[in-house]
Protein backbone atom coordinates (compact mmCIF):
# COMPACT_ATOMS: atom_id res chain seq x y z
CA UNK A 1 0.00 0.00 0.00
CA UNK A 2 2.48 2.46 0.64
CA UNK A 3 4.04 2.04 -2.72
CA UNK A 4 1.18 2.70 -4.51
CA UNK A 5 0.69 5.93 -2.11
CA UNK A 6 4.35 6.72 -3.71
CA UNK A 7 3.17 6.50 -6.62
CA UNK A 8 -0.25 9.27 -5.99
CA UNK A 9 -0.74 12.29 -8.76
CA UNK A 10 1.09 14.74 -6.29
CA UNK A 11 -0.33 18.08 -8.65
CA UNK A 12 -3.71 16.95 -8.09
CA UNK A 13 -3.25 16.22 -4.03
CA UNK A 14 -1.60 20.04 -4.19
CA UNK A 15 -5.21 21.15 -6.46
CA UNK A 16 -7.35 19.13 -3.77
CA UNK A 17 -5.14 21.03 -0.76
CA UNK A 18 -5.20 24.75 -2.90
CA UNK A 19 -9.24 24.22 -2.84
CA UNK A 20 -9.34 23.18 1.01
CA UNK A 21 -7.93 26.28 1.83
CA UNK A 22 -9.90 28.34 -0.51
CA UNK A 23 -13.28 26.41 0.36
CA UNK A 24 -12.45 27.17 4.08
CA UNK A 25 -11.38 31.06 3.56
CA UNK A 26 -14.37 31.74 1.47
CA UNK A 27 -17.41 29.89 3.82
CA UNK A 28 -15.74 31.51 6.65
CA UNK A 29 -16.45 35.18 4.90
CA UNK A 30 -19.91 33.86 4.12
CA UNK A 31 -20.71 32.70 7.06
CA UNK A 32 -19.48 35.40 9.67
CA UNK A 33 -21.86 36.49 11.64
CA UNK A 34 -24.54 34.43 10.93
CA UNK A 35 -26.39 31.80 12.25
CA UNK A 36 -24.29 29.43 10.34
CA UNK A 37 -20.93 30.66 11.74
CA UNK A 38 -18.71 27.91 11.92
CA UNK A 39 -19.46 25.94 9.42
CA UNK A 40 -16.44 26.45 7.95
CA UNK A 41 -14.44 24.08 10.74
CA UNK A 42 -17.26 21.67 9.45
CA UNK A 43 -16.35 21.62 5.67
CA UNK A 44 -12.26 21.17 6.62
CA UNK A 45 -13.29 18.14 8.84
CA UNK A 46 -15.16 16.78 6.37
CA UNK A 47 -12.50 17.87 3.77
CA UNK A 48 -10.36 15.57 5.81
CA UNK A 49 -12.08 12.74 7.12
CA UNK A 50 -12.95 12.19 3.51
CA UNK A 51 -9.30 11.82 2.56
CA UNK A 52 -9.46 8.33 3.88
CA UNK A 53 -11.85 6.95 1.80
CA UNK A 54 -10.19 8.68 -1.26
CA UNK A 55 -7.19 7.36 -0.13
CA UNK A 56 -8.26 3.97 0.17
CA UNK A 57 -10.04 3.38 -3.09
CA UNK A 58 -6.98 4.82 -4.64
CA UNK A 59 -4.69 1.96 -3.51
CA UNK A 60 -7.86 -0.41 -4.82
CA UNK A 61 -7.55 -1.19 -8.25
CA UNK A 62 -10.34 0.28 -10.23
CA UNK A 63 -10.68 -2.47 -12.32
CA UNK A 64 -12.43 -4.66 -9.28
CA UNK A 65 -14.93 -2.17 -8.62
CA UNK A 66 -15.90 -1.15 -12.34
CA UNK A 67 -15.88 -4.81 -13.30
CA UNK A 68 -17.70 -6.50 -10.27
CA UNK A 69 -19.65 -3.73 -8.53
CA UNK A 70 -20.66 -1.22 -10.82
CA UNK A 71 -23.89 -3.40 -11.49
CA UNK A 72 -24.79 -3.70 -7.86
CA UNK A 73 -23.35 0.29 -6.88
CA UNK A 74 -25.71 1.21 -9.51
CA UNK A 75 -28.87 -0.50 -8.45
CA UNK A 76 -28.39 0.57 -4.73
CA UNK A 77 -28.32 4.40 -6.10
CA UNK A 78 -31.55 3.70 -7.79
CA UNK A 79 -33.06 2.24 -4.85
CA UNK A 80 -31.97 5.24 -3.03
CA UNK A 81 -33.29 7.43 -5.20
CA UNK A 82 -36.68 6.10 -5.21
CA UNK A 83 -36.56 5.57 -1.40
CA UNK A 84 -36.08 9.54 -1.68
CA UNK A 85 -38.94 10.22 -3.64
CA UNK A 86 -41.50 8.49 -0.58
CA UNK A 87 -39.17 8.90 2.85
CA UNK A 88 -36.89 11.83 1.51
CA UNK A 89 -36.45 15.20 3.24
CA UNK A 90 -38.53 18.41 1.84
CA UNK A 91 -36.46 21.62 2.21
CA UNK A 92 -37.32 24.51 -0.08
CA UNK A 93 -39.78 22.71 -2.18
CA UNK A 94 -37.53 20.03 -3.27
CA UNK A 95 -37.13 16.38 -2.56
CA UNK A 96 -33.89 15.68 -2.38
CA UNK A 97 -32.38 14.20 0.72
CA UNK A 98 -32.55 11.24 3.43
CA UNK A 99 -31.53 12.66 6.93
CA UNK A 100 -28.94 10.07 8.77
CA UNK A 101 -28.93 12.38 11.78
CA UNK A 102 -25.13 13.76 11.68
CA UNK A 103 -25.40 14.94 8.08
CA UNK A 104 -28.63 14.92 5.17
CA UNK A 105 -26.89 12.74 1.99
CA UNK A 106 -28.19 13.14 -0.79
CA UNK A 107 -28.27 10.28 -3.00
CA UNK A 108 -28.59 11.81 -6.37
CA UNK A 109 -24.62 13.17 -5.52
CA UNK A 110 -23.43 9.61 -5.62
CA UNK A 111 -25.22 8.04 -8.20
CA UNK A 112 -23.56 10.31 -10.60
CA UNK A 113 -20.30 8.10 -10.02
CA UNK A 114 -22.17 4.96 -9.71
CA UNK A 115 -23.55 5.38 -13.30
CA UNK A 116 -19.88 6.55 -14.47
CA UNK A 117 -18.98 3.34 -13.51
CA UNK A 118 -21.31 1.02 -15.19
CA UNK A 119 -21.29 3.19 -18.58
CA UNK A 120 -17.41 2.51 -18.06
CA UNK A 121 -18.13 -1.25 -18.04
CA UNK A 122 -20.34 -1.41 -20.58
CA UNK A 123 -18.51 0.92 -23.16
CA UNK A 124 -15.59 -1.53 -22.26
CA UNK A 125 -17.43 -4.25 -23.57
CA UNK A 126 -17.05 -3.10 -27.06
CA UNK A 127 -13.33 -3.14 -26.99
CA UNK A 128 -13.40 0.07 -28.86
CA UNK A 129 -15.26 -1.06 -31.81
CA UNK A 130 -17.48 1.76 -32.97
CA UNK A 131 -20.77 1.99 -30.99
CA UNK A 132 -24.37 0.30 -32.15
CA UNK A 133 -27.63 2.62 -31.95
CA UNK A 134 -29.69 -0.11 -30.73
CA UNK A 135 -27.43 -2.54 -29.19
CA UNK A 136 -25.07 0.21 -27.27
CA UNK A 137 -26.58 3.66 -27.19
CA UNK A 138 -30.07 3.55 -26.56
CA UNK A 139 -29.35 0.85 -23.19
CA UNK A 140 -26.69 3.06 -21.62
CA UNK A 141 -29.06 6.00 -22.61
CA UNK A 142 -31.85 3.96 -20.93
CA UNK A 143 -29.68 3.21 -17.77
CA UNK A 144 -28.93 7.10 -17.54
CA UNK A 145 -32.78 7.86 -18.50
CA UNK A 146 -34.13 6.38 -15.13
CA UNK A 147 -31.62 8.51 -12.29
CA UNK A 148 -32.54 11.60 -14.69
CA UNK A 149 -36.17 11.24 -14.80
CA UNK A 150 -36.08 10.69 -10.95
CA UNK A 151 -33.96 13.21 -10.12
CA UNK A 152 -35.84 15.71 -12.66
CA UNK A 153 -38.66 15.41 -10.39
CA UNK A 154 -37.41 15.61 -6.62
CA UNK A 155 -37.08 18.80 -8.77
CA UNK A 156 -33.27 18.90 -8.97
CA UNK A 157 -32.70 20.41 -12.64
CA UNK A 158 -28.67 21.18 -12.06
CA UNK A 159 -28.18 17.77 -11.06
CA UNK A 160 -29.94 16.05 -14.06
CA UNK A 161 -28.17 18.01 -16.43
CA UNK A 162 -25.58 16.25 -15.24
CA UNK A 163 -26.19 13.02 -16.12
CA UNK A 164 -26.76 13.88 -19.67
CA UNK A 165 -23.35 15.67 -19.47
CA UNK A 166 -21.79 12.63 -18.52
CA UNK A 167 -24.16 10.37 -20.74
CA UNK A 168 -22.90 12.57 -24.29
CA UNK A 169 -18.76 12.76 -23.04
CA UNK A 170 -18.41 9.40 -22.33
CA UNK A 171 -20.51 8.54 -25.82
CA UNK A 172 -17.99 10.53 -27.64
CA UNK A 173 -15.51 9.05 -26.07
CA UNK A 174 -16.89 5.68 -26.86
CA UNK A 175 -16.46 5.81 -30.15
CA UNK A 176 -19.81 6.80 -31.45
CA UNK A 177 -20.66 7.10 -35.19
CA UNK A 178 -20.71 10.90 -36.84
CA UNK A 179 -24.03 10.01 -38.03
CA UNK A 180 -25.52 8.89 -34.95
CA UNK A 181 -23.83 12.13 -33.61
CA UNK A 182 -25.71 14.16 -35.89
CA UNK A 183 -28.84 12.72 -35.53
CA UNK A 184 -28.46 13.43 -31.53
CA UNK A 185 -27.64 17.08 -32.50
CA UNK A 186 -30.43 17.28 -34.88
CA UNK A 187 -32.73 15.87 -32.17
CA UNK A 188 -31.38 18.30 -29.55
CA UNK A 189 -31.54 21.06 -31.66
CA UNK A 190 -35.02 20.67 -32.92
CA UNK A 191 -36.16 19.75 -29.34
CA UNK A 192 -34.50 23.24 -28.03
CA UNK A 193 -36.12 25.33 -31.10
CA UNK A 194 -39.52 23.16 -30.06
CA UNK A 195 -39.29 24.49 -26.52
CA UNK A 196 -38.38 28.23 -27.64
CA UNK A 197 -40.70 28.18 -30.10
CA UNK A 198 -43.35 27.43 -27.28
CA UNK A 199 -42.49 29.70 -25.14
CA UNK A 200 -42.84 32.87 -27.65
CA UNK A 201 -45.68 31.86 -29.95
CA UNK A 202 -48.27 29.68 -27.20
CA UNK A 203 -47.08 30.48 -24.14
CA UNK A 204 -50.30 29.19 -21.99
CA UNK A 205 -49.63 25.88 -22.98
CA UNK A 206 -46.24 26.23 -22.41
CA UNK A 207 -46.43 27.50 -18.57
CA UNK A 208 -48.97 24.33 -18.66
CA UNK A 209 -45.94 21.99 -19.00
CA UNK A 210 -43.22 23.43 -17.12
CA UNK A 211 -43.29 23.90 -13.09
CA UNK A 212 -44.11 26.97 -11.98
CA UNK A 213 -40.76 27.45 -10.40
CA UNK A 214 -39.31 26.30 -13.45
CA UNK A 215 -41.08 28.99 -15.24
CA UNK A 216 -39.98 31.57 -13.20
CA UNK A 217 -36.51 30.87 -13.92
CA UNK A 218 -36.48 31.14 -17.39
CA UNK A 219 -38.36 34.39 -17.32
CA UNK A 220 -36.06 35.54 -14.95
CA UNK A 221 -32.97 34.72 -17.23
CA UNK A 222 -34.64 35.84 -20.47
CA UNK A 223 -35.59 39.23 -18.98
CA UNK A 224 -34.71 39.73 -15.39
CA UNK A 225 -36.05 43.11 -14.94
CA UNK A 226 -39.46 41.23 -15.82
CA UNK A 227 -39.91 40.64 -12.43
CA UNK A 228 -37.26 41.92 -9.56
CA UNK A 229 -39.23 40.12 -6.93
CA UNK A 230 -38.41 36.44 -8.93
CA UNK A 231 -34.72 37.61 -10.03
CA UNK A 232 -33.27 39.47 -7.27
CA UNK A 233 -31.01 36.21 -6.13
CA UNK A 234 -29.38 36.62 -10.13
CA UNK A 235 -29.46 40.48 -10.11
CA UNK A 236 -27.48 40.82 -6.59
CA UNK A 237 -25.00 38.17 -7.79
CA UNK A 238 -24.67 39.34 -10.85
CA UNK A 239 -24.29 43.35 -9.50
CA UNK A 240 -22.09 41.47 -6.77
CA UNK A 241 -19.61 39.96 -8.77
CA UNK A 242 -19.18 43.24 -10.89
CA UNK A 243 -18.49 44.87 -7.53
CA UNK A 244 -15.99 43.19 -7.64
CA UNK A 245 -13.71 44.25 -10.33
CA UNK A 246 -10.08 43.43 -10.23
CA UNK A 247 -9.17 42.66 -6.76
CA UNK A 248 -12.04 42.34 -5.00
CA UNK A 249 -14.00 44.23 -1.96
CA UNK A 250 -11.38 42.57 0.00
CA UNK A 251 -12.10 39.37 2.90
CA UNK A 252 -14.97 39.70 5.15
CA UNK A 253 -16.34 43.41 3.07
CA UNK A 254 -18.37 41.23 0.15
CA UNK A 255 -21.24 44.50 0.92
CA UNK A 256 -23.63 42.01 -0.84
CA UNK A 257 -22.47 39.17 0.91
CA UNK A 258 -22.09 40.59 4.60
CA UNK A 259 -25.79 42.22 4.11
CA UNK A 260 -27.23 39.01 3.82
CA UNK A 261 -27.91 39.57 -0.19
CA UNK A 262 -26.96 36.37 -1.76
CA UNK A 263 -28.76 33.40 -0.91
CA UNK A 264 -26.91 30.04 0.15
CA UNK A 265 -23.49 31.95 -0.37
CA UNK A 266 -21.75 29.15 1.63
CA UNK A 267 -23.28 26.89 -0.79
CA UNK A 268 -24.28 26.87 -4.43
CA UNK A 269 -23.69 30.38 -4.30
CA UNK A 270 -20.09 30.80 -3.24
CA UNK A 271 -18.55 31.34 -6.04
CA UNK A 272 -20.00 35.22 -5.56
CA UNK A 273 -18.42 35.48 -2.51
CA UNK A 274 -15.42 34.86 -4.14
CA UNK A 275 -16.07 37.26 -6.67
CA UNK A 276 -17.53 39.78 -4.86
CA UNK A 277 -14.60 39.70 -2.33
CA UNK A 278 -11.67 38.67 -4.49
CA UNK A 279 -12.63 39.94 -7.91
CA UNK A 280 -11.87 38.93 -11.12
CA UNK A 281 -8.09 38.08 -10.01
CA UNK A 282 -9.14 35.73 -7.60
CA UNK A 283 -12.01 34.28 -9.44
CA UNK A 284 -8.92 33.83 -12.00
CA UNK A 285 -6.59 31.57 -9.94
CA UNK A 286 -9.64 29.21 -8.92
CA UNK A 287 -10.67 28.58 -12.61
CA UNK A 288 -6.85 28.51 -13.44
CA UNK A 289 -6.72 25.78 -10.93
CA UNK A 290 -9.60 24.27 -12.13
CA UNK A 291 -8.36 24.04 -15.65
CA UNK A 292 -5.17 22.69 -14.10
CA UNK A 293 -6.93 19.98 -12.45
CA UNK A 294 -8.98 18.84 -15.73
CA UNK A 295 -6.15 19.21 -17.87
CA UNK A 296 -3.97 16.58 -15.29
CA UNK A 297 -7.30 14.07 -15.38
CA UNK A 298 -7.40 14.51 -19.29
CA UNK A 299 -3.72 13.22 -19.10
CA UNK A 300 -4.30 10.30 -17.01
CA UNK A 301 -7.22 9.38 -19.04
CA UNK A 302 -4.28 9.22 -22.00
CA UNK A 303 -1.87 7.40 -20.38
CA UNK A 304 -4.07 4.67 -19.37
CA UNK A 305 -3.55 1.32 -21.14
CA UNK A 306 -7.03 0.22 -20.00
CA UNK A 307 -10.15 1.66 -21.49
CA UNK A 308 -12.25 1.31 -18.63
CA UNK A 309 -9.96 3.67 -16.56
CA UNK A 310 -10.31 6.00 -19.33
CA UNK A 311 -13.80 6.18 -19.96
CA UNK A 312 -14.31 6.47 -16.43
CA UNK A 313 -11.95 9.63 -16.13
CA UNK A 314 -13.38 10.96 -19.37
CA UNK A 315 -17.39 10.51 -17.09
CA UNK A 316 -15.43 12.24 -14.20
CA UNK A 317 -14.33 15.18 -16.58
CA UNK A 318 -17.49 15.61 -18.08
CA UNK A 319 -19.29 15.67 -14.46
CA UNK A 320 -16.90 18.29 -13.07
CA UNK A 321 -16.72 20.51 -16.25
CA UNK A 322 -20.45 20.75 -16.35
CA UNK A 323 -20.80 21.78 -12.93
CA UNK A 324 -17.98 23.99 -12.64
CA UNK A 325 -19.41 25.72 -16.21
CA UNK A 326 -23.13 25.93 -15.06
CA UNK A 327 -22.54 27.15 -11.29
CA UNK A 328 -20.07 30.14 -12.27
CA UNK A 329 -22.86 30.71 -15.54
CA UNK A 330 -25.84 30.98 -13.06
CA UNK A 331 -24.32 33.14 -11.15
CA UNK A 332 -23.03 35.39 -14.03
CA UNK A 333 -26.44 35.89 -15.85
CA UNK A 334 -25.43 33.13 -18.84
CA UNK A 335 -27.48 30.01 -18.13
CA UNK A 336 -30.86 30.15 -15.86
CA UNK A 337 -30.38 29.43 -11.81
CA UNK A 338 -30.54 26.05 -11.09
CA UNK A 339 -29.12 24.06 -7.60
CA UNK A 340 -25.51 22.89 -8.35
CA UNK A 341 -22.43 23.09 -6.16
CA UNK A 342 -19.44 24.23 -7.35
CA UNK A 343 -17.02 21.04 -7.06
CA UNK A 344 -14.66 20.84 -3.82
CA UNK A 345 -15.38 24.41 -2.99
CA UNK A 346 -19.04 24.90 -2.35
CA UNK A 347 -20.19 23.53 1.44
CA UNK A 348 -22.11 20.03 1.43
CA UNK A 349 -21.34 16.89 2.69
CA UNK A 350 -23.01 14.54 0.31
CA UNK A 351 -21.43 16.66 -3.34
CA UNK A 352 -17.67 16.83 -1.44
CA UNK A 353 -18.11 12.84 -0.61
CA UNK A 354 -19.15 12.36 -4.14
CA UNK A 355 -16.31 14.52 -5.78
CA UNK A 356 -13.34 12.90 -3.45
CA UNK A 357 -14.60 9.28 -4.17
CA UNK A 358 -14.40 10.86 -8.37
CA UNK A 359 -10.82 11.64 -7.42
CA UNK A 360 -10.05 8.52 -5.74
CA UNK A 361 -10.97 6.70 -8.65
CA UNK A 362 -8.68 8.69 -11.11
CA UNK A 363 -5.82 8.45 -8.55
CA UNK A 364 -7.05 4.51 -8.75
CA UNK A 365 -6.44 4.42 -12.75
CA UNK A 366 -3.41 6.71 -12.43
CA UNK A 367 -1.47 3.77 -9.97
CA UNK A 368 -3.26 0.24 -11.83
CA UNK A 369 -4.25 1.83 -15.39
CA UNK A 370 -0.80 0.33 -16.79
CA UNK A 371 -0.72 -2.92 -15.15
CA UNK A 372 -2.36 -6.06 -15.80
CA UNK A 373 -5.35 -6.26 -14.14
CA UNK A 374 -4.99 -9.60 -10.86
CA UNK A 375 -8.34 -9.28 -9.13
CA UNK A 376 -6.28 -10.06 -5.46
CA UNK A 377 -3.41 -7.06 -6.03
Amino acid sequence: MLVKLKNLDILILFILACFLVISTIVIYSATYGTKYQGLHINNAVMFLVLLIPMLLIACMDYRIIVRHLSWILYGISILLLVYVMFKGMTINGSRRWINLGIMQFQPSELAKVFVILLVAKLLEQRKGDTLHLFKDILPIGLLIAIPFFIVLTQPDLGTSIVFVCIFLGMLWIGNVRISHSIIGLVGLASMIAGITALYFYNFSLFSKIVKPHQLHRIQTFLNPASDPNQSWHVLNSIKAVGTGQFLGEGFKHGKFVQAGFIPYDYADSIFVVIGEEFGFAGSTVLILLYFILIYQLVKIAMDCDDLSGTYVVIGVISMFTLQIFENIAMHTGLMPLTGIALPFISYGGSSLMTNMISIGLVLSIKIHGKKPFLLGD
